[in-house]
């Protein structure tokens, strides 16, 4: 065995380092190359297969009936805001401006009432100031905690395009109803 070790010794010194290296390298690529192959072949094979028809996909699904129209106004009318924390409402935009790190002093508010649907609706007006990104993200959030509002109008103004704070203009409305 000690002459077997000797001989393989005697041999990697005359062939060199860089030699050796290069064939280490070499067996290791076929060594790749021989565990890629199946997997290769094996991929091919689920690429040949067809894909599934449009139709055969909705024939697996469970069919659904879609909501009636009771259901679909029951759901309009669950989703409002109640009228009563309109207030409430607009304090928790200011508290979101202020976790965003905007400047928000005053804002304009403007109610009225639709008889037809019976819906009222709480206009808010916000002129706000900061970073373009914590803007959207107020802005966002706020529709987030607040379902039954929409984000109606934004405008931007900035001095220069330099400059960091924008000054914002958004306005939020509130589809409220009465309480029960």
């Amino acid at each position: 065995m000690q002459a077997l070790v000797l001989r393989a010794r005697l041999a990697l010194a005359r062939v060199g380092a860089p030699a050796c290296v290069a064939a280490a390298l070499c067996v290791a690529g076929v060594a790749a190359w021989a565990w890629l192959l199946p997997q290769r072949a094996a991929q091919a094979r689920l690429m040949a297969q067809p894909l599934p028809t449009p139709a055969s996909l909705l024939a697996q699904q469970p069919a659904v009936a879609p909501p009636s129209a009771n259901q679909n106004l029951a759901d309009f009318y669950a989703t409002l805001g109640e009228k009563r924390h309109a207030e409430q409402q607009v304090r928790m935009l200011f508290d979101l401006a202020a976790k965003s790190g905007l400047a928000l002093n005053q804002g304009e508010y403007k109610s009225s009432y639709d008889k037809a649907s019976r819906v009222s609706t709480y206009q808010v007006t916000l002129p706000v100031k900061g970073g373009y990104q914590p803007l959207w993200q107020f802005a966002m959030q706020g529709l987030r905690d607040m379902p039954f509002a929409a984000l109606d109008e934004v405008s931007f103004r900035r001095e220069t395009i330099a400059e960091p704070v924008v000054e914002a203009r958004l306005r939020f409305t509130f589809y409220l109803k009465d309480a029960p």
